[in-house]
């Protein structure tokens, strides 16, 4: 809860502070709970990873975790674009009825900027907040003693740089967005369960690499008592991507290594004697397609020849770095990322603390084109149809490799899962909820959608409940999709026009089969109907 909230007097016109909440209860901690690290990238393809049929770039230690642990081939992310897919993650719920369905900003038009050196960035960043009556992961782990860190996008709400400690919220509970101005949103990390925080809250700050400044929770660590903003004094010498200059490569602080280095750093100080949550959500491969340029980045420079390369310009205002090397930068990200997974599973063996943690590794929606990205060249789509903000199966099926203890080694499986299945999962597997907990959770209101599949990663196949069906939606802009699968059929709703593609004969989605197949369109369309809640947010064109 909000240590601090204020709301409107409708009588004077003012605002002003009306409560102050407590803490949660904690539970003792078993022995027997398990930690939990789930790493998340940004816009990865299902066909990026070696493990998926990558042949041209190197990613040995995922594809060793896949080697030592279960790779999914049917898994889906939450939703086509970032914000509603981690929220649909956070909170166990599709995309029909989750409150975040595209990626609402509280950020630019005719805010002031505050400056860092000659750069100006904004003070009001962030995206539409979390609904607070719903919980998310880390308040139900937190409640459950596990220590909890957060490091990567956050999302789920926006932050003022002028009112840093200063919450305004309604009388249900949720967030007064009418006042982002004025006050900082309640659904943010260091109120939604995190123990410790770092990078970017605003996931449009987190277009560049080398930003001006990054959050930071830390009151561990740092003394911290509210998120704060850690300045990179070091870049803001220098030009911001959006000024056009050339001089903006003389930055040198790079969110990805500072970012990964910190979540390294917390995990030095994770033991076995108390439980934790870790999510790891991590900006890599998102364009901006730059970095620093070491070995990693010279090695696909001689990979791929020049002829070969895709260029991008950078313009003033662009928060995308230009270049010719773009196919060699793309590929450099996936490699580091790669080398940002090793590290972990080894900092894990190194503490002891592998043999009592699953680790998840998986990318929140399918691959991108901006900033130069040219999912083409690499096969990044693994053979599907569609990228990122389409429901089609590039656009949503994901790679998904699970890690650890009780894992079955070096297996393949095909079980349909999507990003709200991660909550009760997550429960089931960390032994710290017990089934009518559970239970209880996901028939109160509002509920979750998912459906442990703890059974699968166990080994237990035939004990594993299956989905009727899995549903997406998202309304970002322009862009209105919808998505249903059950069993092997798919239906796809661009705009409000429906079209229905059977996967098991057709899995690039060529040949629409609605005329042929009048009533499974009609029981897909009705799924439609009966999954939609209507959200003024997220206005979108039904079948």
């Amino acid at each position: 809860m909000c240590p601090e909230t204020y709301k409107l007097d409708t009588i004077n016109s003012k605002l002003y502070i009306v409560s102050l909440f407590g803490t949660l209860p904690l539970t003792l901690f078993a022995k027997s709970h398990h930690n939990i690290i789930y790493i998340m990238c940004d816009d990865m393809g299902y066909g990026d990873l070696g493990c998926y049929g990558q042949k041209y770039i190197s990613t040995p230690n995922i594809d060793r975790m896949a080697k030592e642990g279960m790779r999914f081939t049917q898994a889906y992310a939450g939703c086509p674009v970032s914000a509603p897919s981690r929220c649909s993650f956070m909170t166990g719920q599709h995309t029909g009825h989750a409150k975040i369905r595209g990626n609402k900003e509280y950020w630019g038009g005719t805010l002031r900027q505050n400056m860092f050196g000659k750069n100006a960035d904004y003070y009001v960043i962030g995206q539409e907040p979390y609904d607070m009556t719903q919980p998310i992961i880390p308040e139900l782990f937190k409640e459950k003693g596990y220590r909890t860190g957060m490091f990567g996008k956050w999302a789920g709400g926006y932050w003022n740089y002028d009112y840093p400690n200063t919450y305004a919220q309604l009388p249900d509970g949720n967030t007064d967005t009418s006042k982002s101005r004025e006050s900082s949103s309640c659904s943010l990390p260091n109120l939604r369960g995190i123990d410790c925080f770092y990078g970017p809250v605003c996931q449009f700050q987190a277009h560049t690499y080398y930003p001006n400044f990054l959050n930071r929770y830390d009151p561990e660590g740092k003394g911290d008592k509210y998120l704060v903003a850690e300045v990179m004094e070091q870049n803001i010498k220098h030009p911001a991507i959006n000024s056009g200059s050339k001089d903006y490569e003389e930055r040198e602080q790079y969110s990805a290594d500072l970012i990964h280095r910190y979540a390294l750093e917390w995990l030095d100080r994770q033991t076995k004697d108390e439980p934790f949550l870790g999510i790891f959500t991590y900006t890599l491969p998102h364009a901006e397609l730059w970095q620093p340029k070491d070995s990693i980045v010279e090695h696909y420079h001689r990979l791929f020849p020049s002829e070969e390369e895709r260029s991008y310009r950078t313009n003033a205002g662009s928060w995308y770095y230009g270049g010719s090397d773009k196919h060699a930068q793309f590929a450099a990200m996936i490699t580091r990322l790669d080398a940002y997974v090793g590290e972990i599973l080894e900092k894990l063996k190194e503490k002891g603390l592998a043999e009592n943690t699953l680790v998840v590794f998986t990318s929140d929606n399918g691959p991108h084109e901006e900033g130069g990205a040219d999912p083409s060249f690499f096969g990044r789509d693994g053979k599907l149809r569609g990228i990122k903000r389409s429901t089609y199966e590039g656009g949503i099926r994901i790679p998904f490799i699970c890690w650890g203890k009780g894992v079955p080694k070096g297996t393949v499986n095909d079980h349909q899962l999507a990003f709200y299945d991660l909550m009760p999962t997550f429960m089931e597997y960390s032994g710290a909820f017990s089934k009518k907990e559970i239970i209880e959770h996901s028939l109160e209101s509002p509920s979750f959608d998912g459906i442990s599949f703890c059974p699968t990663l166990r080994g237990k196949s035939r004990k594993q409940q299956k989905h009727d069906f899995l549903y997406w939606e998202m309304s970002d802009g322009p862009t209105q999709v919808i998505g249903v699968r059950q069993g092997d059929w798919k239906l796809v709703v661009s705009q409000g026009k429906p079209f229905l593609y059977n996967l098991k004969t057709d899995i690039h989605e060529d040949y629409d089969l609605k005329a042929t197949y009048p009533d499974k369109l009609t029981e897909l369309i009705r799924i439609v109907h009966q999954e939609h809640t209507d959200s003024p947010l997220f206005p979108i064109t039904l079948p």
